[in-house]
């Protein structure tokens, strides 16, 4: 198996260089692009794993080229974390909402970096075993076929970020179970809660208006106050 893909877009060189060379160094091979531009067309030529993408770029900006990646039926699943400007509330709101799959806020730890790099990175590429052997999730007008990572509300193809894709399976799979926000945090996005359980609200916030999109209710995913969310068929 070749190595794992990294594409990072940034326009500061000194943050690439740094990318580069530490997650290099932890076996993934690395792309980096300056602008918005160049990232978009070197996603449509290589085959990239993960993006990490900054907020403030020149020309088209963070959010906008992460919108133009989730139009995008080839790409729409990419993992993408976004590197937000430390306490800058509305970039990380504006990213997790448009499909961002984590974040991070610059300066950032490389190994915390890492870490998260690892996390979306296995859960979007489970073994072959598990994919072949995975059958088929249907819970009332809901399908999820998990071996090809597609789900189906009454028959209609739901497009779904990665993350996305993983709460709804998981909170499908185990209908009427009350999970917290921090549970979700921890199973899903694979680390302990840091006190960020805005990330869980907003995808599930997404993840409600792609469902009611096709189904036009909004009983699927229901909130238990004070504790979290839950599946109900």
């Amino acid at each position: 198996m070749g190595k794992q893909v990294i594409l990072t877009i940034d326009d500061e060189q000194h943050i690439r260089e740094l990318l580069e060379y530490n997650l290099t160094k932890a076996g993934y091979k690395v792309l980096g692009a300056e602008t918005g531009e160049k990232g978009l067309e070197l996603l449509k030529k290589a085959q990239v794993d993960l993006a990490l993408l900054d907020c403030m770029l020149p020309g088209i900006d963070g959010v906008e080229v992460l919108r133009r990646i989730r139009a995008d039926s080839m790409l729409a699943s990419l993992p993408i974390i976004m590197l937000t400007a430390k306490g800058d509330e509305i970039d990380k709101v504006l990213g997790l909402e448009m499909g961002a799959d984590d974040y991070l806020s610059k300066p950032f730890g490389i190994r915390e970096l890492e870490a998260r790099v690892k996390a979306l990175l296995r859960r979007s590429t489970p073994g072959k075993t598990e994919v072949q052997s995975e059958p088929k999730l249907l819970a009332g007008d809901l399908e999820i076929d998990h071996g090809a990572r597609e789900a189906r509300l009454r028959g209609e193809p739901v497009t779904l970020s990665l993350k996305e894709y993983e709460l709804l399976y998981l909170l499908a799979s185990h209908p009427n179970r009350v999970y917290t926000r921090e549970q979700l945090l921890e199973q899903i996005w694979g680390y302990a809660y840091l006190g960020e359980t805005r990330t869980v609200d907003v995808h599930i916030r997404n993840l409600r208006r792609k469902l009611e999109r096709i189904a036009k209710k909004p009983e699927y995913i229901q909130t238990v106050r004070g504790i979290g969310y839950k599946f109900v068929k």
